[in-house]
C-alpha cells in the first residue's frame, strides 16, 4: 500500500499550480489548456479541490472530470494523455517526497486509463476496431 502521508492540503496546494505553469509552457499541453481554460485561478483551486478529494478522501471537489474531458474530446489524443502523465511523474518526482510522488503518479495513470476508455473506446464498431488494430 502506498503511504499518503506526506500528501497533505498544502503539499498539494503548492504542486497544482507547479505542475500547471509546466503544462501551460508546454509545446503539447500548453495551447490545449491554454484554450481551454478561461479562469486560471479558479480552475487551480477546482484542480487542488479534485486532488484532495481524490488522494486525502476530502469530498472537497464537486464535479465530473469525464464531462470537463467529453467537452474538448476533439482535441485531446492519447499522445496528450502521455505526455500530461509524463509531466505529471517529473513535477512530482521534483516536487514531492518519493512515496508521496509514487503515489500522485499511480492514482494518476490509474484515472487517465479509464478517462480514455470513456474517450476512445467505441462499442459501436468492436469488429472493425479489432481489424484495424491488426492490420
Amino acid at each position: 500500500m502506498n503511504d499518503n502521508s506526506d500528501i497533505d492540503e498544502a503539499s498539494l496546494a503548492r504542486l497544482i499550480p507547479i505542475f500547471y505553469d509546466r503544462v501551460r509552457a508546454d509545446a503539447e499541453l500548453g495551447p490545449l489548456f491554454n484554450a481551454a481554460v478561461n479562469d486560471w485561478a479558479e480552475h487551480l483551486e477546482r484542480l487542488t479541490a479534485f486532488w484532495s478529494s481524490v488522494m486525502l478522501t476530502t469530498g472537497r471537489y464537486k464535479g465530473s472530470p469525464m464531462a470537463a474531458h467529453l467537452k474538448h474530446k476533439a482535441h485531446i489524443t492519447p499522445a496528450l494523455f502521455d505526455r500530461w502523465l509524463a509531466l505529471w511523474s517529473e513535477v512530482t518526482d521534483e516536487v514531492m517526497p518519493s512515496a508521496a510522488a509514487a503515489a500522485l503518479q499511480a492514482k494518476a495513470a490509474r484515472i487517465a486509463e479509464s478517462l480514455q476508455l470513456a474517450l476512445f473506446f467505441r462499442l459501436d464498431d468492436p469488429v472493425g476496431d479489432a481489424v484495424r488494430r491488426t492490420a
